[in-house]
């Protein structure tokens, strides 16, 4: 194809689409290219329709009024009324839902403006928000999202030409890749978000390298060690460990792991102990490769993970969670969870001002229902069960 065949403002828009996918704001920037592309009053974009018990997703873009300080590339507030009131009562009586995937379609193809004039939704909505001339497409992507896509105009402006319906049917197959990237990022984020979640839970700071031995990216427990710079430090976006020899065996364990990460070779997880100053335990680090898929091309790639765990954290073990999990009423959760954090009996009793025939008794009835028969195991049994998680 030659350069002088490309239409520039249709490729303007076709990348606006997918670029949708990335924004803080979908699509706040292809919408309004969209309602430009096609003269139309509003565009709206549904990702989520809303139903009886949720408020759904809905991302409008209204044109500006003449002589408004409002620039053409906003998107409407949620709280608009012709979202919210969609959203909370007229979603209902829609008549224009549920289209045939990846056909163009206007309502008046299928709802006689006579028909149209009459009905709730018109004489409700539309009407008071001077719409009229709706064309949409619905499109999916193959995990399940449904995108709504609507263009709407005004009773006194003119129809949507053959035109204007085949850009948006040129724009339909764009938009539904679009949308398959955005629910992907969506559900990745979702699950990295859960699992480092999980990690923050179990207090254990997590730090990930690039091929060159720079900080990506770091979990809040990470970020707090890095900050109190008590045997651990960035210099120049490397890690650190304080005091020359455990920094040189640091530097070439992760030289060792991410050289034979990068060859595709077979590395063994390194284990080292960060010394600190004072009366403070020393932490102990884990340094582990970062699986390479079969496309990581590039800077900036995950190369080395490394995994810090402080023993002068508190554990985080959930007193209700252990209860739920073990059936222990508050009192022997709370036993239970003090023992774990290496209490002996005697000082649980005088944290508790509680008897040790008291705490004896519930230390009883704990083995019991955790069916364990000495201390130990019942710490272990704590610290390894998901009450951590909680």
């Amino acid at each position: 194809m030659k350069s002088k065949d490309i239409d520039t403002d249709y490729n303007q828009l076709i990348g606006l689409v997918y670029e949708g996918a990335l924004e803080a704001r979908p699509w706040q920037s292809a919408l309004p290219a969209l309602r430009e592309a096609m003269d139309a009053q509003v565009v709206s974009l549904v990702l989520r329709p809303p139903t009886d018990n949720d408020q759904g997703v809905i991302l409008n873009c209204i044109r500006p009024e003449t002589g408004s300080e409002i620039t053409s590339s906003r998107l409407a507030d949620s709280s608009d009324w012709e979202v919210s009131a969609y959203r909370e009562q007229f979603f209902s009586l829609d008549p224009f839902i549920n289209l045939p995937l990846d056909k163009v379609i206007a309502l008046e193809d299928i709802l006689p403006d006579t028909e149209l004039i009459s009905s709730d939704y018109y004489q409700h909505y539309l009407k008071p928000i001077n719409l009229f001339r709706i064309l949409g497409v619905d499109t999916a992507e193959p995990g399940g999202m449904i995108a709504r896509l609507r263009i709407s105009r005004r009773e006194s402006e003119d129809g949507f030409k053959r035109s204007e319906r085949e850009l948006l049917e040129f724009v339909t197959p764009h938009l539904r890749r679009a949308i398959e990237i955005y629910a992907r990022l969506n559900r990745m984020t979702a699950e990295r978000d859960v699992y480092a979640g999980a990690v923050d839970q179990l207090s254990v700071a997590s730090i990930i390298l690039d091929e060159q031995g720079k900080l990506l990216t770091t979990n809040a427990v990470g970020r707090a060690l890095l900050d109190q710079g008590a045997g651990l430090s960035l210099r120049d976006g490397r890690l650190m460990i304080e005091g020359r020899e455990f920094n040189k065996e640091l530097q070439s364990a992760l030289a060792t792991i991410i050289k034979a990460q990068q060859n595709g070779e077979t590395s063994v997880v390194r284990a080292l102990r960060v010394p600190r100053p004072g009366v403070r335990s020393d932490l102990g680090l884990v340094i582990k490769p970062v699986p390479l898929s079969e496309w990581s091309e590039g800077q900036s790639s995950p190369s080395a993970a490394v995994f810090i765990s402080d023993p002068d954290l508190k554990e985080s073990t959930s007193r209700q969670v252990l209860g739920e999990l073990f059936e222990l009423t508050p009192a022997e959760a709370n036993l239970a969870t003090l023992l774990a954090r290496g209490l002996s009996l005697a000082q649980v009793s005088d944290a508790q001002h509680i008897s040790q025939h008291t705490a004896r008794a519930q230390l009883k009835s704990i083995f019991a229902k955790m069916g364990v028969s000495r201390q130990a195991e019942l710490v272990r049994l704590v610290l390894k069960s998901v009450a951590s998680l909680g």
